[in-house]
């Protein structure tokens, strides 16, 4: 993403007062009903702005809530945190909420929902990571 300025603002910045509710309506996407400690990002870009929405999620609703957002092709778990080399980070990252990139944690299934998506949102990738025998923890990024 190449920096620029809006309205006097050095891009890309985050907008702040973004909700989970609106991260999701961008998204096309439902909160599950039990789902808990949502949280959620809009990131302004030059080109593309960055959505990020998290939530943890009890493991019997997990496997629904995927099927639901009927990925294009069978997600992919891997056993090992990715090594992307130094000096590299994600645009969007997860840590802005609180939160460790899910490049680093080992035990993750992930993969994109939509490379081509409808209406304003141009991709989505969804990755899921055990926090405890009982529950996940999602996390959605996209570009919109």
């Amino acid at each position: 993403m190449r920096e620029g300025s809006e309205g006097g603002r050095r891009i890309p910045y985050w907008v702040e007062g973004t909700t989970p509710a609106q991260v999701a309506r961008r998204m096309k996407v439902t909160i599950p009903a039990r789902a808990s400690d949502l949280r959620a990002a809009y990131q302004r870009g030059f080109q593309d702005d960055g959505v990020l929405l998290a939530f943890t999620l009890p493991k019997a609703d997990t496997k629904a809530f995927i099927h639901k957002l009927a990925p294009e092709s069978p997600l992919l778990h891997r056993n090992a945190p990715v090594t992307t080399g130094k000096g590299q980070s994600p645009t969007t990252p997860f840590a802005h909420l609180g939160l460790k990139e899910p490049g680093t944690l080992a035990d993750v299934t992930e993969g994109p929902v939509c490379t081509a998506c409808e209406g304003d949102l141009n991709w989505l990738n969804i990755a899921v990571h055990p926090v405890d025998a009982q529950h996940d923890q999602v996390y959605l990024t996209g570009a919109v």
